[in-house]
């Protein structure tokens, strides 16, 4: 036996598993494109593993289900994927941005993004001042005309601020916004759905906006407490959020984008004697950028945000794809 022989016969980091290479027909469902992401390797493996725990969390009446939504995902199109999981009741907590809030309001009240597009190289600038000078906001390709901020802007004055007087958790506050957004929408006859705040609002799901300052609902907000007794307490909703933490038996952590959502949702275990059992990431970031977003939950497992037993993965790319497609799979799974 030669000195490589021996050597193989203790491989402590193998285990024969040979991959199956994926493979992809007509009329294969995405829980069956799950199945074949599993088979492979590289991306595919992950987000196949990603499907498993996400699955696992849903199907488990014990998890207590956190969901951290930042970025652009309602002008991104993500909003009846996010709407379809409150009312099914598997979100139990949501951490999302105002901007966020700002957008779905928008599309509760009457307002639509737009398709749109970037201008092509060596011509951006002229590209957004036109958008400018014809009252229309970009967002990568999407397009919102200026007028829907407007019309958010009465909504809030006419349905949500006039129910306020005195400090406000911010919970309560997005709590209302759902309320008044599910009402406009019913009485004018909107044809878009009511919305994630108007799911959590129903299905009786908080929904937190730590840095709401951070965006037009946030400033709206502002300006209302500059001739009113109304003011946003943030650190309320530190003990609103352990209050669900410190109820749930198991927990799992579903984190959309990086930033305050992503930290707020995983933080919430420091304040509580146990940590996250499930974690499914999904971000653009690598961990070489050095930034939150890109932060593995395996680093949130040496922070003991996650139990060291937890199972977790973080699926690189854009959460536009990734994300209806790990719901999709995982219901294909929990429901079929």
């Amino acid at each position: 036996m030669t000195d490589d022989d021996a050597g193989r016969d203790h491989r402590e980091e193998f285990h024969e598993d040979p991959l199956g290479h994926a493979d992809a027909w007509a009329g294969m469902s995405v829980g069956d494109l799950a199945d074949e992401y599993g088979n492979a390797g590289i991306g595919a493996a992950k987000m196949g593993r990603a499907v498993d725990v996400y699955a696992e969390m849903l199907a488990r009446e014990d998890v207590t289900n956190f969901f951290g939504l930042a970025g652009a995902m309602v002008p991104g199109g993500m909003r009846s994927v996010v709407t379809d999981l409150l009312r099914d009741g598997h979100i139990d907590a949501l951490v999302t941005t105002g901007a966020n809030l700002t957008h779905d309001a928008i599309e509760a009240i009457g307002g639509k993004h737009h398709h749109g597009r970037t201008a092509e190289a060596g011509h951006e600038r002229d590209h957004d001042e036109r958008l400018r000078d014809e009252g229309v906001d970009r967002i990568y390709n999407v397009y919102l005309p200026q007028e829907h901020f407007t019309l958010f802007e009465s909504h809030l004055r006419d349905r949500v601020f006039p129910e306020f007087d005195g400090v406000v958790a911010t919970s309560e506050f997005t709590r209302e916004l759902g309320r008044a957004n599910l009402a406009a929408n019913e009485a004018t006859g909107v044809d878009e759905d009511a919305g994630i705040a108007a799911a959590a609002y129903e299905s009786d799901v908080p929904v937190f906006v730590p840095a709401i300052q951070d965006s037009v609902l946030g400033i709206q907000a502002w300006m209302h407490s500059q001739v009113s007794a109304f003011t946003l307490d943030a650190l309320a909703d530190l003990t609103n959020i352990t209050d669900v933490a410190f109820d749930a038996e198991r927990a799992g952590a579903t984190v959309v984008g990086g930033g305050v959502p992503k930290n707020f949702v995983l933080q919430t275990m420091l304040t509580v004697p146990e940590a996250y059992d499930y974690g499914v990431q999904l971000t653009t970031d690598p961990a070489s950028t050095g930034g939150l977003s890109g932060a593995t939950l395996d680093e949130a497992r040496s922070w003991g945000k996650l139990e060291k037993s937890a199972k977790n993965v973080t699926v690189l790319g854009d959460a536009t794809i990734t994300l209806p497609l790990l719901v999709a799979a995982a219901r294909d799974r929990i429901e079929g």
